[in-house]
C-alpha cells in the first residue's frame, strides 16, 4: 500500500505547466512540522515536493498561494533525470489524490466573484477566531438543568 497523509502550509504559489496532451501539472513543496521540538524548544520541519495533475493542479494553483495551509493525501512517486552536467538526479514527489484547504475564509483573497472554494467537496471549516468564550447564562443551553445531574451507575450502558 502506498499511501501518504500531510498537513501543512505551501513553501511557495504553485508552478503550473501543461505536459503531454495539454495535462496541466502543479508543483510546490509543503512544510510539514515534525512531531518533537528540539532540545531548545524549536520545531523542525520536513519539506517534502507534492505534485498535481489535471483539474486538481488548475484548482490548487487558482486557489492556494504561499503559506495556505493544506492537508493532502496521494502517494509516493520516485523517479529519476539526467541532469545538464551529466549526472543522474533522484526525485520523490508525493502525488496528490485528495485536498482540503484548511485556511479559514477571512485569511485568504479568492478570486471568482467572492466564491471561495474551500476544498473538493466544498466543505467549509467553521473559524472560530471571531468567537469569544461567555458567562452568559442566556446562551447556555443546559441552565434549566438545575445545579446538579445524578447519574447512578446502573444507568451507564457499560
Amino acid at each position: 500500500m502506498n499511501k501518504v497523509f500531510l498537513v501543512g502550509r505551501l513553501t511557495r504559489d504553485f508552478d503550473l505547466r501543461y505536459g503531454a496532451n495539454n495535462t496541466a501539472v502543479a508543483r510546490t513543496s509543503i512544510a510539514v512540522d515534525r512531531q518533537f521540538s528540539t532540545q531548545n524548544g524549536e520545531r523542525e520541519a520536513d519539506f517534502i515536493n507534492i505534485v498535481a495533475f489535471g483539474n486538481r493542479a488548475e484548482t490548487m494553483k487558482k486557489y492556494l498561494t504561499k503559506g495556505s495551509q493544506i492537508a493532502i493525501s496521494g502517494r509516493i512517486q520516485t523517479g529519476s533525470y539526467d541532469a545538464s552536467d551529466g549526472r543522474k538526479v533522484y526525485t520523490t514527489d508525493i502525488v496528490i489524490e485528495e485536498f482540503q484547504f484548511l485556511d479559514s475564509k477571512g485569511s485568504r483573497q479568492v478570486e471568482n466573484n467572492n466564491t471561495n472554494v474551500n476544498s473538493t467537496n466544498d466543505v467549509t471549516p467553521y473559524d472560530f477566531s471571531n468567537e469569544s468564550p461567555s458567562n452568559n447564562t442566556e446562551t447556555d443551553p443546559f441552565k434549566d438543568f438545575g445545579d446538579k445531574i445524578e447519574i447512578d451507575d446502573s444507568d451507564l450502558p457499560f
